[in-house]
């Protein structure tokens, strides 16, 4: 082969070598641009909250027994990141409630006795079971020939404790962690101290407290998120005190967290 077609061919190949790499450097960019980016992660290392929860009614779902019991709590709470993968983010969860307001129903009775002497008596007190209003009168004779008589109300008042509560032992999942809006589940467990024994008289100013509950969280940001939930809440003294009727309550919270 003459020495000028050797060198034409060569050029060739090499200007067909140039004109494939080309294509395939153009295909392999279009793909890549092609490739779906991968979605950020929505899940703090720590998170600081700050939240209110309240709770209009209670009764017997599980383990307590008091009736018409009502909870408002505002607190602060602090989560950190155990272990993050592609379903569930584990977070260690704690909250410190330092307004912890209870308000029990009070009996409120007034007996108007009318004979053998004209007298009013007054009392009050809180029992497990729901207050009734009612009235009715009375008339009753002794052996003695002694007749009582007058008219017996009764009136439904309410009384609010204040105390404080803290829950060190608590956990958190949050699920679909790529996503804005990530379902809950959450539980704590700790203590609420009172001003006065709580929900009756003769039960207990220090109580055990623990929670279960689940949730939605919406991020608006990496940073930044709002959770709502709403979990089964009970309080018992444990039988610490003479009496234990113990709380049961349906607490809705909402929670504004922030953190990185």
């Amino acid at each position: 082969m003459p020495k000028r077609d050797c060198v034409c061919l060569v050029d060739l190949v090499r200007s067909l070598s140039f004109a494939v790499s080309v294509v395939l450097l153009g295909w392999g960019g279009s793909a890549a641009a092609q490739t779906k980016p991968e979605k950020p992660l929505y899940a703090r290392v720590n998170t600081f909250g700050v939240f209110a929860a309240y709770s209009g009614d209670s009764s017997h779902f599980v383990l307590g027994y008091a009736q018409n019991r009502k909870l408002l709590e505002i607190g602060v709470a602090y989560n950190r990141r155990l272990k993050l993968g592609s379903i569930a983010n584990w977070q260690y969860s704690a909250e410190l409630l330092p307004v912890a307001l209870e308000s029990d129903p009070v009996t409120h009775i007034v007996d108007s006795q009318q004979t053998p002497t004209t007298q009013v008596f007054v009392s009050n007190f809180r029992q497990s079971a729901a207050c009734v209003a009612s009235s009715e009168s009375y008339s009753d004779t002794l052996p003695n020939g002694v007749t009582f008589s007058g008219t017996v109300s009764t009136t439904c008042e309410r009384t609010w404790t204040v105390g404080e509560a803290f829950s060190p032992v608590g956990f958190q999942w949050n699920f679909r962690p790529r996503h804005r809006l990530q379902p809950v589940v959450i539980g704590h467990g700790g203590y609420m101290y009172s001003s006065q024994p709580i929900p009756i008289d003769y039960a207990g100013s220090f109580n055990f407290t623990f929670d279960l509950g689940a949730g939605l969280e919406f991020y608006q940001s990496n940073s930044r998120s709002i959770r709502a939930d709403y979990r089964y809440h009970h309080i018992s003294n444990h039988d610490t005190a003479d009496t234990n009727p113990g709380i049961d309550s349906g607490v809705f919270q909402v929670t504004y967290a922030f953190g990185r």
